[in-house]
């Protein structure tokens, strides 16, 4: 197995870009508090109060809803790295007391049980996740612990994962209902330097598809915790579309459960557990040098990435169940495409990256990021898309908040952690991974360097690097070449430097002390088709220019979206609007529409009657739909 490559710490990289210093603004200045406001309102916070004061019944909101306040914490923590801010530090203190004094002398902590069934810890691990909480809960101190060097939420997190250790393969065989806790106990064990929470993550993944407790729970609901007779859904609280086949079986494949992982040959069931839970293996698979692992989960990501993937890199594409369905199936307006989805694979893309330094995963990353995440907030930071479709007729639209309210804090999380996904350190160099204008500190080798990124991604291609070394050391330094790119030229110090670009990366090895590094990504606008067996998509094009994808919306172009048709040889202006949707560049071209002369009294006639006409066309980047009111929207547009 290759060298690991190490993401830069959070504070070794400062972000300045025009693009996502805006993003980053609205989740530090407005999300992060609205989202606080949130937790305080749907109950989740008044969950731990009761629960620390030993009242009984009455718990707020959903069973997992603690979740949503470590994400916060987490979201908040990795704020905390980078910015100054004694009233927000404050408040995570604040919201980590009530964590800790709602937490058992034995290291238990769910707010669910401890107000409701107390009695019947651990046993509806399907669908009431404490497991999954306790994940979040760990993510969260960790974060908390290198952003701020205090052990408070992390002491919480180390005595409910001890607690878990001592109960599971011991008096509980089983695995979590939603994964989370795998690649969270990978992080502990790495800030602790404890085996036993590596060793536990890897009893979670290897057991999942050889164990039947999910199936017997739902075989035995009189003896779990939710059930409830009176409930209308067979008395099972937390019961999800896609949990039962047809016949009323139990559907393990749901949570990735049908089969052990090695032997899984696609992506299948719930998009969001199963991006989580081959996140959490891949960490394995690093840890123990186990590239059989690794080489199954690339087999899964091309089955992903191939046949079960959106243009804009969203995934699961089935409501019912929030879930991958087969090969090729993605519907444009009933797309599920969960944001929190396109976030668990960007880590588990992050994690496979850095076993393997292939830029395929960072290409994805990048694709994810502008498109399938981005678009899950609005531009003011305050409301949110659940599930993101590639056509409206106008009737979707962002919320506020959710019952379920997973996506917001995910979000949240993504964008302050962003410093993470843009380099990554090895022995001998360093990976330049996502082109963001700021300044980063690798040390390398021993040897401290300064890298100033000047790029005006998503909108223009060119980038500049300024490479200053406390002395001149010999490295290299790795440039991604985007995916979508048709054309790259690079120089240091305006001396060309050769391009293969089939290897991913342009490296360039040499004595570095004061150099700069230019690099033109060529980004012309592309027309997109589908694979043929993609029924939603045949006779239909996407348009892409550099990252990001492009949608048409109703309220830039006059007639309905359907009547365009689009010419794959249309030269379509670029141009930058300063005002329009907080800044963004638009396509703008001609495309064929029917032509409405002479259809009075007419409901249909012969085609070799009816005439075509043109019309002006407007494309804006599909992150920034939705953001002047409900109106209709298409990814794909009809082809001529």
């Amino acid at each position: 197995m290759c060298e690991q490559r190490e993401p830069m710490a959070i504070e070794s990289v400062q972000i300045a870009d025009d693009f996502w210093r805006h993003w980053r603004e609205v989740n530090r200045e407005k999300t992060i508090e609205y989202q606080y406001q949130q937790l305080q309102e749907s109950g989740t916070l008044e969950n731990f109060r009761r629960a620390s004061a030993g009242e009984k019944g009455g718990h707020n909101g959903m069973w997992f809803q603690d979740s949503d306040a470590y994400k916060w914490i987490e979201a908040a923590s990795y704020v905390l790295a980078n910015h100054h801010d004694p009233e927000l530090d404050r408040r995570v203190d604040n919201v980590i007391d009530l964590i800790a004094a709602a937490q058992s002398a034995d290291g238990y902590l769910n707010t669910y049980f401890a107000l409701e069934e107390p009695e019947k810890r651990w046993t509806n691990l399907n669908m009431l996740h404490e497991l999954y909480c306790a994940g979040h809960l760990i993510e969260a101190a960790v974060a908390h612990y290198r952003a701020t060097g205090t052990e408070t939420l992390l002491d919480v997190a180390i005595d409910f994962a001890d607690h878990i250790d001592r109960i599971f393969g011991d008096e509980v065989e089983g695995v979590p209902g939603h994964q989370e806790i795998e690649l969270a106990l990978m992080k502990l064990a790495e800030v602790t330097d404890e085996p036993r929470y590596r060793d536990l993550a890897r009893y979670f993944v290897d057991l999942r598809g050889h164990d039947d407790r999910l199936a017997w729970e739902f075989e035995n609901i009189e003896q779990i915790a939710g059930y409830d007779p009176e409930d209308s859904d067979d008395g099972i609280a937390g019961q999800a579309a896609g949990v039962f086949l047809e016949d009323g079986s139990y559907n393990g494949s749901y949570a990735q459960a049908h089969a052990p992982l090695r032997e899984q040959e696609a992506v299948e069931g719930h998009s969001v557990r199963a991006m989580y839970y081959f996140a959490g293996a891949t960490d394995i698979a690093a840890e123990t040098g186990d590239d059989d692992l690794l080489q199954h989960l690339d087999l899964l990501w091309r089955n992903m990435t191939e046949k079960r993937m959106y243009v804009t890199g969203g995934i699961g594409s089935q409501h019912a169940g929030e879930r991958f369905t087969t090969d090729y199936d993605l519907p444009n307006e009933t797309a599920y495409a969960e944001t929190c989805a396109a976030i668990g694979s960007i880590f588990w893309n992050q994690r496979l990256f850095e076993e393997t330094g292939e830029a395929k995963y960072a290409d994805l990353i990048e694709r994810q990021l502008y498109n399938a995440m981005l678009v899950g907030m609005s531009l003011d930071g305050t409301e949110f898309f659940y599930d993101n479709v590639l056509e409206s007729d106008g009737d979707h639209d962002r919320e506020g908040w959710f019952e379920c309210a997973c996506c917001p804090p995910n979000i949240a999380r993504l964008l302050a952690s962003l410093e993470q996904y843009l380099y990554a350190v090895d022995d001998d160099g360093l990976y330049v991974n996502q082109y963001v204008s700021g300044t980063a500190r690798p040390t390398i080798d021993g040897t401290t360097a300064t890298l100033t990124q000047t790029a005006d991604f998503p909108w223009e291609g060119t980038v500049e690097i300024d490479v200053e070394a406390m002395e001149a050391t010999d490295f290299a330094i790795r440039l991604r070449v985007p995916e979508w790119c048709t054309e790259v030229t690079v120089s240091v110090n305006g001396n060309p430097i050769a391009v293969d670009a089939e290897a991913g990366y342009v490296t360039i090895e040499r004595i570095w002390d004061d150099d700069r590094i230019t690099a033109e990504f060529e980004m012309d606008v592309q027309v997109l088709e589908a694979h043929p067996n993609v029924e939603a998509d045949i006779g239909r094009v996407a348009l892409q220019r550099g990252p990001l994808v492009y949608c048409l919306e109703g309220v830039d172009n006059e007639r309905p979206l359907y009547q365009y048709a689009i010419d794959p040889e249309t030269d379509f202006e670029v141009t930058h609007h300063e005002e329009l949707l907080d800044g963004v560049v638009t396509l703008e071209g001609t495309a064929t529409v029917p032509s409405k002369d002479d259809w009075d009294g007419e409901l249909y006639r012969s085609a070799d009657e009816t005439d075509e006409t043109t019309a002006p066309i407007t494309a804006v980047p599909y992150y920034a739909w939705n953001n002047r009111g409900p109106n209709p929207m298409r990814v794909w547009i009809r082809e001529r």
